[in-house]
C-alpha cells in the first residue's frame, strides 16, 4: 500500500507562498540550478534541470507516484497545467463545484465529496503507488483528518516575510512529526522528510 504524501518549496521563514501567491520566482529557482534534467508532461511547464542529488531523490519519488490530490484554486491558477500535470499521473481536484465543461478522464477526476473522497479516489487510481497531496489547504485537510503518512520540505534560502504556511490555520496543532527520515542537500535547496506520528 502506498503512501499519502504532501510537501512543498519553503522559506526559510516558512512560506510555501508569498503574499498574493507571489515568490515563485524565488522559492523555485533551484528547479534551474543544475544540470540534470526532469521532464515534465504539461505542455505549459518546462522540464526542470536540478543537481544530480535532488535528480536522484525525485526522480525517485515521482517513480513511486500515482495520483495526485490538488484543489480547485491550484487547478484554476495554473490552467489545468496546459491539459495534464507535470507529474504525468492522473489529478484528483477537490472542489465545491466540478467545471461544466470537463469531464473526468485519465488527466483530471473531480471530487465534491471532501477530502476524505478524494484521497479515498486517489488512492484506488494509485494502486500500491504513493498519493501526494499539493500544499496549503489539501495538506492541512489531510492532516487534520488523519490521512497523511509524510511530510517533504524542499527548504531554499529565501525569506518571504509574509504568505501561505504549509498548514495555515491548522486546528489540531502542535502535530509531531519523526524524522527527518531524509536530508539531501541539493544545489539551492536542503530536501527534508519526516513522518507523521501516529
Amino acid at each position: 500500500m502506498g503512501k499519502v504524501i504532501t510537501g512543498g518549496t519553503m522559506s526559510l521563514d516558512g512560506y510555501i507562498a508569498g503574499p498574493g501567491d507571489s515568490g515563485f520566482d524565488l522559492l523555485f529557482q533551484w528547479y534551474g540550478s543544475g544540470d540534470v534534467e526532469i521532464p515534465s508532461a504539461s505542455p505549459d511547464v518546462p522540464p526542470f534541470r536540478v543537481s544530480a542529488a535532488s535528480a536522484e531523490l525525485i526522480k525517485r519519488e515521482y517513480a513511486d507516484m500515482g495520483a495526485l490530490v490538488v484543489g480547485r484554486h491550484l487547478y484554476d491558477l495554473t490552467n489545468a497545467w496546459g491539459g495534464r500535470h507535470p507529474l504525468d499521473v492522473t489529478t484528483v481536484v477537490l472542489t465545491h463545484q466540478r467545471p461544466a465543461d470537463r469531464p473526468d478522464d485519465e488527466n483530471f477526476v473531480f471530487v465534491t465529496d471532501g477530502i476524505e473522497a478524494a484521497v479515498a479516489k486517489a488512492k484506488e487510481l494509485a494502486g500500491d503507488r504513493d498519493v501526494a497531496v499539493n500544499g496549503g489547504q489539501m495538506a492541512r485537510q489531510c492532516l487534520e483528518a488523519g490521512l497523511l503518512d509524510e511530510v517533504g520540505v524542499e527548504l531554499v534560502p529565501v525569506v518571504l516575510g509574509a504568505g501561505t504556511p504549509l498548514f495555515a490555520d491548522l486546528g489540531i496543532a502542535p502535530v509531531q512529526f519523526d524524522g527527518p527520515t531524509t536530508v539531501v542537500q541539493g544545489t539551492g535547496v536542503t530536501h527534508l522528510r519526516y513522518r507523521v506520528k501516529r
